[in-house]
């Protein structure tokens, strides 16, 4: 993809003594005292803005935080605590400007942080007005919040429509780079991971990679779905009935293909959901009627580990089990652990991936790891994000 990449503005001089606005995604969780609770957002917000203050630029950031009501101001929904973590991070007071939208005071060398831009009347539904305001304000803009990239706002879409110059932040890039190169240009075989509790809010994404992938592992509710489609019992399982022909659809896609969705040979089942229901392994052809499946089998995660670590390269999106109780995590262990072997390019994304890879400790052996829940999932469904299109648009002039 051709996009305009900061690093290379900055590498040719290109942001010296100019305005430089930021869009990070610095939507933290915040307690009820106001404390930021988890900061992995604002630490990732950091290389762009230190990018741009070494290169003497005059440096305004921006995020959205929440849910706010745009044009009402509440207290809850100021990004003060971010503009304190962020000085911290960077060793210097950040100063959080508000009502920035008609221009904003920053010299050289400085950074501010401008309060919430979902307070502006216009950002949601990317007003056009507000977003010539806004690129009014910099000479170059840079996108740098992968978790918004699926979405065209003022702030993410409409200011690279019409800024000077429209350029992807180093953690933007880097999501491309690493979506090219698991999507566009896979080493072979391309396994995916695709696992939760509904095929329906996952349908699109498994009808976009069964035309892809070389391997369609589904895990959680989705393969009690898809060993519903395979003829088998789940008992009383999560799962959708009514996407039993969508299940078939995607397995004859792959199979025409010479691709294979592997149906569990074994599950661990319980007959109640909780964290201290005795667990047993049976075969899949032995699910009981008051039997749920909460895990797949040992044989299963044995057999998948070993197509995980011969694949080229791996996407993963999901757990394949009830993986927070103890009895119920072998099998996401077991492809965590597999993937953390495996010499494929790795890419995983998704809110229980992310907490699966750091309840293991494998994120170091994972080769690239999404920031963006809602983007990568779009991502995965084969749609271009409004983020990536514009920036291309730009990058051709």
């Amino acid at each position: 993809m051709n996009i305009i990449r900061f690093e290379d503005l900055v590498a040719q001089g290109q942001a010296e003594g100019k305005r430089v606005f930021i869009r990070a995604d610095l939507n933290v969780p915040l307690d009820d005292a106001g404390n930021i609770t988890e900061d992995t957002r604002v630490r990732a917000s950091v290389p762009a803005i230190e990018l741009a203050l070494k290169a003497g630029a005059a440096v305004m950031v921006t995020s959205h935080l929440g849910r706010p009501t745009e044009g009402e101001f509440k207290p809850e929904d100021s990004l003060a605590p971010v503009a304190k973590r962020l000085g911290e991070l960077l060793g210097r007071e950040v100063k959080l400007v508000s009502n920035w939208v008609d221009g904003v005071d920053v010299a050289p060398g400085q950074v501010v942080l401008l309060e919430n831009c979902r307070l502006n009347k216009g950002e949601k539904k990317n007003n056009e007005e507000l977003a010539k305001k806004l690129a009014a304000l910099c000479d170059i803009f840079v996108h740098d919040a992968f978790g918004t990239a699926h979405r065209a706002e003022a702030t993410t879409y409409g200011i690279a429509q019409f800024a000077k110059v429209a350029s992807a932040g180093p953690l933007l890039a880097a999501e491309i780079d690493a979506i090219s190169k698991a999507l566009e240009a896979p080493k072979r075989p391309l396994i995916a991971i695709v696992a939760g509790s509904k095929v329906s809010t996952k349908l699109t994404i498994l009808e976009s990679l069964s035309k892809n992938v070389d391997g369609l592992i589904v895990g959680g509710g989705i393969a009690n779905t898809f060993m519903l489609a395979a003829g088998l019992k789940i008992g009383k399982s999560l799962a959708e009935a009514d996407l039993v022909g969508a299940a078939k659809a995607v397995i004859a896609s792959m199979k025409a293909r010479g691709a294979e969705v592997p149906i569990p040979e074994d599950v661990v089942v319980a007959k109640t959901f909780a964290a201290d229901a005795p667990a047993t392994v049976k075969a899949a052809t032995d699910v009981a009627d008051d039997d749920m499946i909460l895990d797949i089998g040992p044989k299963t995660a044995a057999k998948l580990a070993a197509q995980l670590k011969a694949a080229g390269t791996v996407v993963w999106n999901g757990p394949v089990g009830v993986f927070e109780f103890e009895a119920f995590e072998q099998g996401t262990k077991a492809i965590a652990q597999a993937i953390a072997e495996s010499s494929a390019f790795s890419i995983a994304g998704g809110g229980d991936t992310l907490a699966a890879i750091a309840k293991y400790g494998i994120e170091d052996k994972v080769g690239y790891i999404s920031t963006g829940g809602g983007a990568f999932l779009e991502v995965l469904e084969g749609k271009t994000l409004p983020a990536f299109e514009i920036l291309s648009k730009r990058a051709a002039g």
